[in-house]
């Protein structure tokens, strides 16, 4: 029974470090917790909810991603033009900064969420827009 209680926390933690595949290649942050939860749900059902809860993280970090970028591109440069004084947050240099943290939060939070998962422990992710319920 140790080896079943070892597999469920190992494949638990893996499904939410797999979202570090992303350092890797675009969309490796969804495809990564997505494949080993579709691998895994069937053989132990306790990583079903590891799964959704990685996938729906990923899904709404990716959202935000597309969302300030398109921002980023929009408005870069436009408050160093006008003359605006508070141009970090309105030209591109201001939204880069906010989306590499965004982005650094995710990682770190996926972290979290893997090593909770390690200790039998099932993580909710803040701020997570539940797409797969």
């Amino acid at each position: 029974m140790e080896t079943r209680s070892n597999q469920v926390r190992t494949w638990s933690m893996l499904c939410h470090l797999a979202a570090l595949a992303g350092f890797f290649f675009w969309l490796g942050n969804i495809l990564g917790p997505l494949i080993i939860w579709q691998i895994k749900k069937n053989e132990l059902p306790e990583i079903d909810e590891h799964g959704k809860a990685s996938v729906n993280f990923q899904l709404t970090i990716l959202i935000i991603n597309i969302i300030a970028r398109i921002i980023l591109v929009g408005t870069f440069g436009v408050g160093i033009f006008w003359g605006n004084p508070i141009f970090a947050i309105g030209s591109g240099f201001g939204w880069f900064t906010i989306l590499a943290v965004i982005n650094l939060v995710a990682w770190i939070l996926a972290i979290v969420a893997g090593i909770r998962a390690n200790n039998g422990e099932f993580y909710r992710y803040p701020f997570s827009i539940r797409f797969i319920k």
